[in-house]
Parts: structure tokens; C-alpha cells; sequence
């Protein structure tokens, strides 16, 4: 295929990709000859007659696979978030060739031999701190990889790696088509208690659909967890709810329980094969927790205050239901449509009056001015731009000096053939080894589209906390690819998208940009004082809903040899053991727990919410008590964190942001935990 645009030089502005050229046909050769230029690159310096450097092995390993990076960055982004029919069916016969050459690499004994002389004599190459990092890192990745193993576990470990890419691919494709097969059409007559704007947004979905004259409502959180919480019909929320968390878990061809059976069996093989004693143990060993112990005994801090917490919240709930004549328990399609009216009993707080105020177009240019004010960054919209979705818009990333930073990217609604749920990505990363590369970073989002789209205050916090990470691929200042951005330990990739999420509740961004979708004006100070005394409402049951689902995770990786027969029995055992309320769900079932089982980014990682968000808390209430919360000092430190990627350790980099370790009553005073 000689017109392939994979086959060329993009000379569009910062390299990015030909959307309306490319097509589905084109990516597999664009994977077979991007796979094959890498091996050849792999193959010379494996088998270079020069003694190993860290130019001529380390640095060329970083040089390696700059074709292959920039096809699976198009095709990963696009079927995530621009799905097709042909697009899944190439991802599911590339994911395991995908998972077969990178074994190739991580098992080759010649260049792992390399990567290990050089480590031997690392204190002796002069290298600086950037550079010392990138090695140790880079030698431990191969050892991880089982780049020491015997010949007989390295084929082992890689057979494991190729039926793993598999089974995330089908986990994945499996909770999307359920998220696309469901709707639940609504009448005329089934719309009591939703406010206009939700209406207005099930209708904008019916008419996607081609059902005009109706509502419907989809399995995406921001048109589901509206309808939970306003529905006054309990039938129709219990029928929407149990949708909702049993995606994935449906006998038949799209049924994920089997393959989570088998993904944790897998996993905890590649363990023992390395020599751990289970998953947890292997994974946390290279995070800033280092083991199970310490991610458990942080949950732990929160977990019992949390349930007597949301023991008092479901108390209260019980007590308003049985005032409007329900006498049946909280059931958990119950919780958010009594939370909400107990919210607006007690703080004179209603969504339905609070939703105007937070248009998605104010709530993005409130992103932007933060940006500018932290860290002096400026944002041009781009309209001449081919994007791959008329629901993208583009940005222009600029500093104060007007020079380029990036290209930003923002695609917020949900549709057919978007994965559910909220992420950062990008489609080149920022590195300086052979000269600027700008990066191009895309936030995700699945705001239920309105005319105009209205946000609830926790979708705001969504935005906000996406643009966190979305900075700090902007921000990334390395040399080395494999250090740019996000690059980092699992549980400090949260920090600097929590922390973000902090100005959207300052006064002063409140008081400019929550603004009244249709008449302009402010946000009364009332209704502004109101909100922010009401943050730490239902944080028992919001606790409870997140942690349940982060001991859940590592229950799954704790086993030494999971035989897990029935997932939903386990899933009951866990919930039993460590006492979740009836009241509340887990925050994601296993089924379409996709952090744990789409990939391996988040498995016994889960916990790292609630590990950063200590970080995000302890860092944010320095600016709290310095009076300033845009205090230029400490902008500029913690920018430093958004800028070094991974080349120094974390809580090092913490540390020279806060001027001491992190503590942990931040995080309980936030969620008003504390004793």
C-alpha cells in the first residue's frame, strides 16, 4: 500500500496525524513494517562489535521504535475513543502479535546482556541524575520483564504476556458492547423528577439513536448517575442501576467473568515466576507504597471512619424516605436519589439549581485561566485542524514568552464506540534526545451533550482532574522519551491530577466562571458558601464505594494460586469479609472493572487514588496556609513536579514541592474522616 500516510513524514502542525487520510486498512502494514524497523533497530544494537555505553545501548534503546510508538498511538487512541467494527477487529489480531514482539525485545538475552553490563558499571560512566535514573530503570524494567529467567520460564513468561494482551482486548470489547446494546427508553410518562437539563440531554441521546420523540438514557456515568439521583420512578432506577453494574457480566459470547478467572490465575504465575509471592506483592514492589502492607494500612486509616460515616448518611436517608412513605431499606438504586434530597434538606442545595452554574464551555475557560495563573501557560483554540471526531477541539499551548508547548485536545462527550469513563492520553510525547518534540495530549471526557451541556459539580471535578494530567504531559521537560509526562510510578501519576482538582473549588474561580447558562450572571455568594460547606456531604458512602473496589483489587492479587471458580461468589466473599454496607455498591464491579482487567495499568494499583490524593490533600493545603491558593513560590515548585516526568524519585520531587513527607490528616480533614 504505497499511500499509506504511516509510511510518511506528517508535516502537519506538531506532527499531528492525518485524521482524514487515515483509515482502518492502513494500520495493520503500518504495524507489520513499523514492528519490522523496530526489530531490525534491536537487532543492531543487540548485535553491535562496540563495547556497551549508555549512548550505543541505552540511549539507543530510547532511540528504538519511534515508528511503531507513533502507529499504536493513533490506533490505541482511536479505539478508544472513536471505535469501529474494523478497528476492534484489528485490535483483536494485533494485541497479541503487539505483545509478542515487545517480548521479543524484553527477552532478548543479547541486549539484555548489554543493558546489564552497563548497569554493572553505572557509577563509573559520569552520568547525572537524569541519566543514572534512566538506566537503573531501564535494567529493572528487563528484570521485571524476566529478561533473567531461565530459557524455559522466559518462554513461559512470554506465552503469559500474549494470552494477556488477548484477554484485556476482549474484557475491553466485551464491557463496550454492553455499554452500546443498552438504552432504557423512556416516555412521556417516565420523567418524573428529572430536571430540564437532563431531559434536554436524554432526548439529545434519543435523537442520536434515532428515536426522536423520546428520552433515552445509556450506560455512560454522566447519563446514569443523573437519572439515580433525580428519577422519583424506584423502578426504573432499580432497572437502570442493576444495567449499569452488571455490564460485562452477562452469560454469553461478551460474558468477562471467565476471562478475569483467567487473567488473575495469569498474573499470579508471572509472579511467582519472578519470584514474588503473589501479584500485589510484584507490582506494589516498584511503587511508591513498595508493598501490600502499606497500601492496605492506608486504606485501613479510612475504611472504618468511612462506614460509621456512611452508617449516620444511610441513617438520614432512611429517616427522609420513610417521611415520604417509603418503608422498604436503602436499596443501592436508592442512595444517590435520597442523598441528593437530604442535600438540599440540609444545605439548601439542589443539582437541578446548581447544574446552570457550571456550563462545560465556563467550566473549560476556568481550566485555562488556572493554567495561565499557575503556570503561565495560554490556550489558542485551532479550527483548521483535522481531528477525528467533530466533537474534538484543539488548542494551540502556549507560554508566557508566547512559545509553543503542545497541542491540546479535547473530546468530552459520550457516544457510540467511546469507552465509558475519563482519561488522558496522547498521540506524542515530549522529548528533547534528538532535538523539541512538542507533545499532543487528548483529554477524554463523557459528558452527556446538551445544548448547552451542563456539568454537575463532581463532572466539573472530572474535567479538572483530566486537565491534571493533561499539564503534565504539557508540562514534561526530559530528555528521554521514556521519562516524558505521566511516565511515572502508578501511585504518584494521581498526584498532579488530583491536586488540580482543588482550584476548581477556590472562591476566586467559583465567584468568575460559574456562571448562569442562560442569564450571565454570577453564582450568588449564598449559593456559592453553600457549596463549598457542603463538600464533605456523603463522603461516607463516596469513601466506602472507592475503597470497597481498591481492597477488591487486591483481594483479586493477593492469592498465590487464585482458582477463583465463581467471580460473583468471590466478589460476595470480599464485600462480607471487610463489611461493605448493603446500601452501597462497589464502585466498579469486576466485570467491567476495566482499570484492573482492559490492561495491567491499575491491577493491585487501585489503591493509588487514595495514595495520591493524600499527596494532592497534604500539597494543596500549602497553598491554603500560605493565604494565596495561585501563591507564585509554591506554583513554581509544584510545576517543577509537572516538568521532571521521571527522572528524579517521587516523594524526592514531593518533598522539594512541600518541604517535608506527606501526612495523612490533609486527606482525612478533606473528606471530613477525621475524628
Amino acid at each position: 500500500m504505497t499511500d499509506n500516510p504511516f509510511f510518511e513524514t506528517w508535516t502537519t502542525p506538531y506532527g499531528l496525524p492525518p485524521f482524514d487520510r487515515i483509515e482502518p486498512a492502513h494500520f495493520i502494514p503500518a504495524f507489520e513494517r513499523a514492528m519490522a524497523e523496530n526489530l531490525a533497530e534491536i537487532e543492531a544494537i543487540a548485535g553491535s562489535a562496540e563495547a556497551p555505553g549508555f549512548a550505543n545501548t541505552i540511549e539507543a534503546l530510547e532511540r528504538s521504535g519511534r515508528a511503531l510508538n507513533r502507529v499504536s498511538a493513533v490506533f490505541f487512541n482511536l479505539t478508544a475513543s472513536a471505535t469501529t467494527d474494523d478497528l476492534d477487529a484489528i485490535e483483536r489480531d494485533m494485541a497479541p502479535r503487539l505483545a509478542q514482539h515487545h517480548n521479543s525485545i524484553a527477552l532478548n538475552q543479547a541486549l539484555f546482556a548489554r543493558v546489564a553490563d552497563v548497569h554493572r558499571r553505572r557509577n563509573g560512566l559520569g552520568l547525572n541524575e537524569e541519566q543514572m535514573r534512566l538506566l537503573e530503570r531501564t535494567h529493572l524494567g528487563f528484570v521485571r520483564s524476566g529478561a533473567a529467567l531461565s530459557p524455559q520460564s522466559r518462554a513461559r513468561m512470554a506465552e503469559i504476556s500474549e494470552r494477556l494482551a488477548s484477554l484485556h482486548t476482549a474484557f475491553s470489547q466485551n464491557v463496550l458492547h454492553d455499554e452500546k446494546e443498552w438504552r432504557l427508553v423512556l416516555g412521556a410518562g417516565d420523567l418524573d423528577g428529572l430536571p430540564a437539563p437532563l431531559r434536554d440531554a436524554a432526548a439529545q441521546a434519543a435523537r442520536e439513536r434515532g428515536l426522536d420523540g423520546q428520552w433515552v438514557v445509556t450506560l455512560a456515568r454522566s447519563s446514569v448517575e443523573p437519572f439515580l439521583t433525580f428519577s422519583a420512578r424506584r423502578d426504573l432506577r432499580q432497572k437502570a442501576y442493576e444495567a449499569w453494574t452488571r455490564r460485562g457480566a452477562h452469560a454469553g459470547d461478551h460474558d468477562n467473568r471467565p476471562l478475569i478467572r483467567e487473567i488473575v490465575s495469569l498474573r499470579a504465575e508471572q509472579a511467582r515466576l519472578l519470584g514474588y509471592s503473589d501479584y500485589a506483592a510484584y507490582r506494589l514492589d516498584d511503587c511508591m507504597a513498595k508493598d501490600v502492607a502499606a497500601a492496605e494500612g492506608l486504606l485501613s486509616q479510612v475504611w472504618e471512619p468511612a462506614k460509621r460515616r456512611a452508617t449516620a448518611e444511610c441513617a438520614r436517608l432512611a429517616e427522609l424516605a420513610r417521611a415520604e412513605g417509603m418503608n422498604e431499606p436503602i436499596a443501592p438504586w436508592d442512595w444517590r436519589y435520597y442523598a441528593e434530597k437530604v442535600r438540599k434538606a440540609e444545605y439548601d442545595l439542589d443539582e437541578g439549581e446548581l447544574k446552570p452554574y457550571f456550563q462545560l464551555d465556563s467550566m473549560v475557560a476556568a481550566l485555562f485561566d488556572t493554567a495561565g495563573r499557575l503556570f503561565g501557560l495560554r490556550f489558542r483554540e485551532r479550527t483548521d485542524l483535522a481531528l477525528y471526531h467533530p466533537d474534538v477541539r484543539a488548542y494551540d499551548v502556549v507560554d508566557g514568552e508566547g512559545a509553543p508547548i503542545g497541542l491540546f485536545l479535547h473530546d468530552n462527550f459520550a457516544r457510540p464506540g467511546k469507552q465509558s469513563g475519563a482519561w488522558m492520553s496522547s498521540y506524542r510525547d515530549q522529548e528533547t534526545l534528538d532535538g523539541p518534540v512538542l507533545p499532543i495530549v487528548v483529554n477524554n471526557n463523557n459528558f452527556a451533550k446538551g445544548s448547552p451541556t451542563l456539568l454537575s459539580f463532581d463532572d466539573a471535578k472530572t474535567l479538572f482532574h483530566e486537565f491534571g494530567h493533561g499539564l503534565h504531559g504539557l508540562l514534561s521537560q526530559v530528555r528521554y522519551p521514556s521519562q516524558s509526562g505521566t511516565a511515572v510510578r502508578r501511585d504518584f501519576v494521581e498526584f498532579p491530577s488530583q491536586v488540580f482538582e482543588n482550584w476548581l473549588s477556590a472562591p476566586d474561580i467559583l465567584r468568575r466562571f460559574a456562571r448562569h447558562a442562560d442569564t450571565g450572571e454570577p453564582m450568588p455568594e449564598a449559593l456559592l458558601q453553600r457549596l463549598l460547606s457542603a463538600r464533605t456531604f456523603n463522603q461516607g458512602f463516596a469513601t466506602v464505594e472507592y475503597a470497597a473496589a481498591a481492597l477488591l483489587d487486591l483481594a483479586f492479587h493477593t492469592q498465590a494460586a487464585p482458582d477463583i471458580v465463581d467471580v460473583d461468589a468471590f466478589e460476595d466473599e470480599v464485600r462480607r469479609r471487610i463489611g461493605v454496607p448493603a446500601e452501597i455498591g462497589i464502585r466498579h464491579r469486576p466485570a467491567h472493572f476495566g482499570h484492573l482487567f482492559s490492561g495491567g495499568g491499575y491491577a493491585a494499583g487501585y489503591y493509588a487514588y487514595l495514595w495520591a490524593e493524600v499527596l494532592d490533600a497534604d500539597g494543596f493545603a500549602a497553598f491554603e496556609e500560605s493565604g494565596d491558593v495561585f501563591q507564585p513560590a509554591l506554583a513554581a515548585r509544584l510545576k517543577d513536579i509537572y516538568a521532571a516526568g521521571d527522572t528524579r524519585d517521587p516523594m524526592a520531587l514531593y518533598q522539594a514541592f512541600r518541604g517535608r513527607p506527606p501526612e495523612v490528616r490533609a486527606l482525612l480533614a478533606k473528606r471530613g474522616l477525621a475524628a
